[in-house]
């Protein structure tokens, strides 16, 4: 069931309820745990599966069941063409867990303010209101120590589960995702401050950090499937998969296409439904495997690489580009020589990309309590952005490093005048050509207009001798018109009848 809150964000953004919201048949999966052999892991209402353990030949069995459209095992040497109509991979990564209002942020200023978060929390946002889902390896100490006191005398942990063992303890597990946690809620008077202190959480354990096997994603799935109907604006995930503890199951570079793995497809699904996702690039950029992992290799998952204290992105931060070709990572935050609390409660330094990616979720998540009315979609864009090598993305750090206040301040300001900087957009609202008036020292620049689904639907280069652009093909309604000049970047709203 879908709360009120899941309910009232499908109908602010315009997302229907479909098919994918309607659980899977109980009846089919009273047949399938009655089946000879056969343990029920793990289900998901969006993928229409479940994930099962048991011998070949009795999941093979299953087929018989008039309701089982294919069957993918987690050993692709076993999809074959007389099992499956299609062949699909399972999970895991190698270093999943690999951690080599006017604040005193304390040791936390530098991660904080290499995004210009602190803009955000100085105009009062600071994450009030918003909802934030962790899926990780464990929250042991979240209930006692320090750091976290004040989110819990605010009330701001709404709940919790324990997928892996199936339990209502949450404040168990590995410290990974409590450290996590620390990058976003953690306060220490004077000395830290996570970077959307005042959100509310729920805590999800998916991760088994004592084994390497494909149920992990299907209960990435699960749990991302609950917090969408719980209403949750933001998922963090500090986790990446490619290789198995059964090497069976590794992934390869080529299935890092954002469409072939369960969780990256899953991940997908979760934008869909209106939360953003953020995940960790990965850890592996000095290894053998050293690209991004999945689901940072999904479209709409916005990957964060990490950076040192000066910008300078760190060698062990995976990289891309995916294996279809896209930028990944998407943007970077500070994940070497990060701030985090540590198994002991301390305020220490760590490295990571599990890092990286929660201080970049606070922040967006800050941002997103600023401008409620944007979509998902076009937060996210909006951010790439801002991002210091947006016209320039690299593989390493894919757009680079996003600028909060730059975003912040745009939508602030947005406006149908049609003037930025001396540049003028006219007539506004348009109904065929769009003219503009430009500065005399400008010479010839590029032109994207981009739709209220933050989908980049025309990319030109406008001469300096004909200033004008035909939109008349557009449908009515509102557009971004991104101005690109001398590695500027001018935004401007504009109106087509």
């Amino acid at each position: 069931m879908l709360s009120q809150r899941s309910l009232d964000r499908r109908l602010r953004y315009n997302i229907p309820i479909d098919i994918m919201d309607v659980p899977v048949e109980a009846t089919y999966i009273s047949q399938v745990k009655n089946a000879v052999g056969i343990t029920v892991k793990a289900k998901s209402k969006w993928l229409n599966a479940l994930h099962i353990q048991g011998l070949e030949t009795d999941i093979s069995n299953l087929t018989s069941l008039g309701f089982v459209e294919k069957i993918v095992f987690a050993d692709k040497n076993l999809n074959t063409a007389s099992k499956n109509k299609v062949s699909q991979k399972t999970f895991q990564h190698k270093n999943k867990l690999e951690i080599t209002t006017n604040f005193n942020y304390g040791n936390a200023a530098n991660q904080i303010k290499m995004l210009k978060g602190e803009v955000l929390h100085q105009n009062n946002f600071t994450g009030e209101g918003m909802q934030i889902a962790i899926l990780d390896a464990g929250f042991p100490d979240v209930d006692n120590f320090e750091a976290f006191k004040r989110m819990r005398d605010n009330n701001q942990i709404l709940g919790g589960y324990d997928f892996v063992n199936r339990s209502e303890d949450f404040y168990t597990g590995f410290y990974h995702g409590m450290a996590v946690l620390s990058n976003i809620a953690g306060y220490v008077d004077n000395e830290f401050v996570g970077t959307a202190p005042d959100a509310d959480f729920y805590l999800f354990i998916t991760e088994d950090y004592l084994n390497e096997t494909p149920l992990e994603e299907s209960l990435w799935v699960e749990a991302a499937e609950k917090a969408d109907s719980l209403g949750v604006d933001v998922l963090n995930t500090s986790l990446g998969y490619t290789t198995f503890d059964n090497a069976a199951y590794d992934y390869t570079y080529n299935d890092m296409d954002g469409k072939t793995t369960f969780i990256s497809r899953g991940a997908e699904i979760a934008f869909s439904r209106g939360m953003i996702v953020v995940n960790a690039a990965g850890n592996e950029g000095t290894n053998a495997w050293h690209y991004i992992s999945a689901p940072a290799d999904a479209p709409s998952v916005l990957s964060i690489g990490a950076v040192n204290a000066s910008g300078v992105i760190a060698n062990f931060s995976s990289y891309g580009p995916t294996s279809d070709g896209r930028v990944k990572p998407d943007i970077c935050a500070q994940g070497a020589g990060v701030y985090i609390v540590d198994q002991f409660g301390n305020v220490v330094t760590s490295n990571g990309t599990s890092f990286a990616s929660p201080v970049l979720t606070g922040v967006i998540t800050c941002l997103w309590q600023a401008f409620p009315d944007k979509s998902n979609a076009e937060i996210v864009q909006l951010v790439k952005e801002s991002a210091h090598l947006f016209l320039n993305p690299t593989n390493h750090m894919g757009y680079g490093i996003p600028n909060f206040e730059s975003v912040y301040n745009t939508l602030d300001t947005l406006n149908y005048n049609s003037e930025l900087n001396g540049i003028i957009l006219f007539p506004n609202p348009v109904t065929a050509k769009l003219k503009f008036k430009l500065p005399n020292d400008m010479g010839n620049f590029n032109i994207l207009v981009i739709n209220e689904l933050a989908q980049i639907i025309l990319d030109k280069n406008i001469s300096i001798t004909e200033p004008e652009l035909d939109i008349s093909f557009l449908k009515s309604g509102l557009y971004l018109v991104k101005i690109l000049y001398n590695n500027k970047i001018e935004t401007i709203k504009i109106l087509k009848n």
